[in-house]
């Protein structure tokens, strides 16, 4: 197993401010380069290319980014297109939309546009997606899950993600839409995977030393398995409810960060004056 985070992700749980403050999305920017910054916005994931690409090039020039080009990689020889490949070699910061993570995978997968996208989160590159976007980034991803019901065997589908965080799985719209119960059947089905759900305007910015930072106006959940005492997830029949005991639950908001390594949550430093009696 080598490293949790090579380089600078951003994992945006969907629905964030593009009207305020912006306060993801101006992160992105500023992390880019801001007025120095080359942007791709890929829209592979969404069926509605144009005006998802239309809407992020201006939100995007508008908070100062220098050149944004908005990319329509829909089919496989696309993504194996020369001229894709150095207009990602050259990106400060690559953006996923929403839409479909199985487009994601099964259009990018294996091709040169894939492996242009590893080299530049590599070379340091910050890559950013949301929704879709954010729950292809592990290893593997959350296709499809029941949110409605408590979680049962068979209610939830996986498949492999673009492999940029490891020993982690990523679910989005995660308060708004009820689905700490297929993120649940996701740690149960591996103990050693940490659950990590993140709600609508919120994100993780994950630094190249494991080291999450926490921004926006909701939270995050963390789903931690390895003390694990029991579940009964390989004894179930098709809609049988899953029983798992011990699971390790963390709710952070902004302010608050998380260490991938060692598990834990961090906070951030008080401010000089204030009441450090809980830090």
């Amino acid at each position: 197993m080598g490293n949790k985070v090579q380089g600078t992700l951003l994992i945006i749980g969907g629905a964030e401010d593009k009207q305020g403050e912006c306060e993801i999305l101006s992160r992105f920017i500023e992390l880019s380069g801001a007025e120095k910054s080359s942007i791709i916005v890929l829209t592979t994931a969404t069926q509605e290319p144009e005006r998802v690409g239309r809407e992020y090039f201006n939100i995007f020039k508008r908070l100062g980014a220098g050149n944004v080009e908005v990319l329509d990689v829909d089919s496989r020889r696309r993504a194996n297109h020369l001229y894709l490949v150095r207009l990602i070699d050259k990106a400060t910061g690559i953006f996923l939309s929403g839409g479909d993570q199985l487009r994601i995978t099964t259009i990018l997968g294996g091709t040169a546009a894939n492996e242009a996208l590893r080299k530049a989160y590599l070379r340091g590159a910050i890559i950013a997606g949301t929704s879709a976007g954010a729950s292809v980034m592990s290893n593997t991803m959350i296709v499809e899950g029941d949110s409605e019901e408590a979680p049962k065997l068979n209610t939830i589908k996986m498949a492999p993600g673009l492999g940029l965080l490891e020993e982690a799985v990523i679910d989005q719209h995660f308060a708004q839409r009820g689905r700490i119960g297929r993120l649940l059947s996701v740690v149960a089905h591996n103990p050693y995977i940490m659950g990590i759900g993140i709600d609508e305007d919120t994100a993780v910015l994950v630094h190249p030393d494991a080291r999450l930072e926490i921004i926006g106006s909701q939270t995050v959940t963390f789903l931690d398995g390895r003390r694990v005492l029991y579940t009964n997830v390989s004894e179930l029949s098709p809609g049988q409810a899953l029983a798992i005991e011990n699971v390790i639950l963390h709710v952070l908001p902004k302010g608050f960060g998380f260490d991938l390594i060692r598990r834990t949550p961090l906070r951030e430093e008080p401010v000089k004056g204030e009441n450090n009696e809980n830090y």
